[in-house]
């Protein structure tokens, strides 16, 4: 399918969305909501590719049909009063099973459709719809939004303009889009945000992707040493302008429909550490990763070891996070040394914190925080430190030691 197809189906997509959002309610727009989500799902990302043919790329989505309506099915076991956990780690538990003991199975049906982010080959967007999923149960529990019926459920979890790489929406906002008084935002705001989101997807992140690993270093030539900042620079802008300019335009899109997505960036090239950093970067897997993983593991971790030692509690809680971070993105080493990377950045900057408190007190804490030059170092380190990290995100292992290879 050519750009102007994608973009002509894409129109489409929208106007016909924003007119069953706005003519017509309840079960028939939540129905006909979820019915074009998933025209547009299956349009887009499946029957828009030829990888093992039509007939595969349609086995994959009725997989992902089937593992939405079992999902739902578990999700009502648990919002009927019965234990919640099972619901919880189901769609976690889907995730693992394709991930790893399903692979041999799903290679047969297809290529890699191009997901990207240590993708599993086929199915793309299965790592945002299953912890949206999980997430769903957990809100329903919590009273901070109701049990959605089977048409909520699909058009949840089948929204088409965060299917492939989020955000991960929480349902309780995407909701907002179907209250009595729906969420809305000036037409005119959201076009631009999705024009924003295609200069720097289309554009800036093209521009940006001929500086980086595999464009310049991975080409079997030697090269000079001075070569490699170059590259670390070029990638984490090239990742940062595909990433977020991707969010940009879902954020941009469903703000067209009437539905709030929320943020997944924040400045982060203005991070002072690292900590603040990942509040900037990836918003909704950092959220996600503290209420679900950091914030019970915490409390448990101090209980074990005693309020005496909770400065060692997070840190080891922030060191399983991110450790857990960089398996999401992918199953080899190289993310797992990535994710640790995160870990070291997050616990230094902690233990940093907490000394410079003890040191400098109150006033001068303060004082430290708003001197613009130490500022303006801490952001330069934190912006190198995760450039340099992101080597172990774009390359494998062998293409590492490749990339030191051809260094002179």
């Amino acid at each position: 399918m050519s750009l102007f197809s994608q973009a002509f189906g894409l129109v489409i997509y929208l106007l016909l969305g924003r007119l069953l959002m706005r003519r017509s309610r309840g079960r028939v727009r939540e129905a006909g909501m979820a019915g074009l989500n998933m025209a547009g799902v299956f349009i887009f990302l499946f029957f828009n590719h030829d990888n093992g043919g039509h007939a595969a790329n349609l086995a994959k989505f009725a997989l992902y049909i089937f593992i939405v309506v079992l999902l739902y099915i578990i999700q009502r076991q648990g919002a009927a009063g019965r234990p919640v956990w099972p619901a919880f780690f189901a769609p976690i538990t889907v995730l693992i099973f394709i991930r790893h003991a399903f692979r041999p199975t799903y290679l047969w049906l297809g290529h890699e459709l191009g997901e990207p982010w240590g993708a599993v080959p086929g199915m793309v967007g299965i790592s945002y719809l299953t912890f949206r999923c999980s997430r769903l149960v957990l809100e329903v529990r919590n009273g901070s939004a109701p049990a959605p019926g089977f048409w909520q459920y699909l058009n949840f979890a089948f929204f088409l303009p965060t299917m492939s790489v989020g955000p991960i929406n929480s349902y309780a906002n995407f909701q907002r889009g179907f209250a009595a008084e729906p969420w809305a935002v000036p037409a005119g705001r959201a076009a631009l945000r999705v024009l924003l989101g295609l200069i720097k997807y289309e554009f800036l992140s093209v521009v940006f992707g001929q500086l980086t690993y595999s464009a310049l270093l991975l080409t079997g030539l030697p090269h000079h040493w001075i070569d490699l900042p170059v590259v670390m620079v070029f990638y984490y802008l090239h990742l940062y302008c595909n990433f977020s300019g991707f969010c940009d335009m879902a954020i941009g899109a469903a703000a067209l429909l009437g539905i709030p997505v929320l943020e997944n960036f924040d400045n982060p090239m203005g991070a002072r550490n690292l900590k603040d950093f990942w509040n900037r970067w990836h918003i909704t897997l950092s959220q996600w990763m503290r209420d679900i993983v950091f914030a019970p593991l915490s409390k448990y971790l101090v209980r074990v070891m005693g309020p005496t030692r909770v400065n060692h509690a997070i840190a080891l809680a922030i060191f399983v996070v991110f450790l857990l971070i960089g398996i999401w993105h992918g199953t080899g080493w190289n993310y797992v040394i990535f994710g640790g990377l995160q870990a070291l950045g997050v616990v230094t900057t902690h233990y940093y914190t907490i000394w410079l408190k003890q040191r400098l007190g109150r006033e001068g804490f303060k004082a430290y925080n708003e001197n613009r030059w130490i500022h303006a170092t801490a952001v330069t380190i934190t912006f190198c430190y995760y450039a340099a990290s992101l080597m172990f995100f774009a390359n494998t292992l062998p293409e590492i030691k490749e990339i030191f290879q051809t260094l002179r």
